[in-house]
């Protein structure tokens, strides 16, 4: 099911800018038991989105209302959320006067294997190398181009997520995912002042860090040493929640009890779906 603008319907001008040069925002949320999770961080992290790219954002409660249509009866689902700058003619330059497109769709939810959150995943190192723009840096922006070149460098079943590094090899994300490391009692993730992604899950296990491991998070500059000597790993998002890291390329890793603690904490809470 989609709505835009709305309506339910699935045609959108051709001459959308969200078409034309990924002239926007998204968020993709899970849904469990008919209720979008983390609804009202979403919302905020989009109107945020919006304000950074100087788009006119929709109103919370309308985006609200269109989420609890395409959720209701939905026992496990997946809600994505599109603003666009909306149509305009050719040429980079906003028409000032246009007005945002909005769209609400639903998908179902992915089979992850029950394994890649109780005894973690495999994941390798991309070649693909992300661009640094400190005016991009943190939105969920529409332009995913380089996430779509990193996913299609290895067949699904050889790794089940790529890490993505700047031209300075720093880590800073996964292709869907960001990540955690567990070192010296202290949780560290990627900087991302630069590029990358903040996401929602990323926030809150940073919130829920002191009362799991006792010490402030860190966000920090990391490269793939940090990673392979780190006491544990792990990946974040809002679909799959947390997933320990069990092998970086051909190096094993510790499936610790951070990752654990923060699973069970999270899932308490609502933040993260239930099996």
């Amino acid at each position: 099911m989609m709505l835009i603008n709305g309506h339910a319907q699935t045609n959108l001008p051709a001459s959308d800018r969200g078409l034309h040069f990924g002239d926007g925002v998204f968020e993709t949320i899970a849904v469990q038991a008919g209720r979008a999770l983390c609804l009202e961080r979403h919302l905020g992290r989009l109107v945020a989105g919006c304000a950074r790219l100087s788009i006119a954002a929709p109103e919370p409660g309308t985006l609200e209302e269109e989420c609890a249509r395409i959720c209701d009866g939905q026992e496990r689902a997946v809600v994505k959320l599109m603003v666009t700058r909306g149509s305009g003619g050719r040429g980079y330059a906003p028409d000032k006067d246009a007005l945002p497109t909005r769209i609400v769709a639903r998908y179902p939810w992915p089979q992850y294997p029950a394994t890649s959150r109780n005894e973690g995943v495999a994941v390798r190192i991309c070649e693909t190398r992300l661009g640094r723009n400190a005016r991009l840096a943190g939105i969920k922006h529409l332009n995913r181009l380089e996430q779509v070149l990193a996913r299609g460098e290895h067949d699904p079943g050889q790794r089940d997520e790529g890490l993505m590094l700047d031209d300075r090899d720093r880590v800073i994300e996964g292709i869907m995912s960001n990540v955690f490391i567990h070192r010296d009692g202290r949780l560290c993730t990627p900087d991302l002042s630069e590029c990358g992604v903040a996401g929602i899950m990323r926030d809150l296990v940073l919130e829920a860090s002191r009362e799991v491991t006792g010490q402030a998070p860190e966000c920090t500059q990391l490269d793939v040493a940090d990673l392979i000597t780190a006491d544990e790993c792990f990946l974040t998002n809002s679909l799959i929640g947390i997933w320990p890291i069990k092998a970086i390329e051909e190096k094993s890793l510790r499936v610790g009890p951070v990752a654990r603690a923060l699973q069970k904490l999270l899932t308490e809470r609502g933040a993260m779906t239930h099996d």
